[in-house]
Parts: C-alpha cells; sequence; structure tokens
C-alpha cells in the first residue's frame, strides 16, 4: 500500500493550531520557496558544495515534516545525511526523485487549502 502524500492528521492539526487561513499562507510560501531550494541543491551538487547541499535539504525537510508531506521529508532527510556521498558520485537522481515528491506534495497541498 502507498502512504498517502500529506499525512492529514498532522496537516489537520497544523490548521488547527495555526488557522487555516495562516497555513494557505504558509502552503503558498513553501510553493514560491522549495523550487527555489531545489534550484539551490543542484547548483550545490554542480559547484561540489556539499554544506549548501546539505542546508537545502535540511529546510526542505523540516517544510515537509511541518505540513505532513512525510515522503518528501523522508527524500529530503536522505540527502541531508547523504550530501558528501551524492555531491562526491555526482548522481542527480536523488534530487530527481526528491524533485518529483515536491511536486506532488505541492499538488496535494494546493488541493487542501482550497478545501
Amino acid at each position: 500500500m502507498t502512504p498517502p502524500t500529506i499525512d492529514t492528521a498532522t496537516f489537520d492539526e497544523l490548521k488547527t493550531t495555526a488557522g487555516a487561513d495562516f497555513v494557505r499562507e504558509l502552503v503558498d510560501t513553501l510553493l514560491v520557496e522549495a523550487p527555489l531550494m531545489l534550484d539551490e541543491m543542484r547548483t550545490a551538487l554542480g559547484e561540489r558544495s556539499v554544506e549548501r547541499l546539505r542546508r537545502a535539504a535540511h529546510s526542505l525537510k523540516s517544510n515537509g515534516m511541518t505540513f505532513g508531506a512525510l515522503e518528501l521529508a523522508a527524500s529530503a532527510r536522505d540527502l541531508e545525511v547523504r550530501a558528501a556521498e551524492i555531491v562526491a558520485s555526482g548522481d542527480a537522481t536523488p534530487l530527481d526523485a526528491l524533485a518529483k515528491r515536491y511536486a506532488a506534495a505541492a499538488t496535494a497541498l494546493a488541493e487542501l487549502t482550497r478545501e
């Protein structure tokens, strides 16, 4: 069984705690900033900067956890932990996988904030 893109219990708790309007603003911010983080990771990989890759992955991981995008957060955590290995190999495959998980999470979050 495939896990849900967004853990609705986490997302609903965030809405209860912070308010639906504020969560909508947070999602809007994520939809602008996450692609920049992904670009930063690609740049970091190209420039062989382990720390830049690690920092951007950490930020995206934190955002994913906040919204209940658990697969996105797990992929970002993997990049964060394996940053040195990924930079050394120059392999962008993990970034490609992360970008796909972000796209799925972004679609789901946009839908959840329209409800």
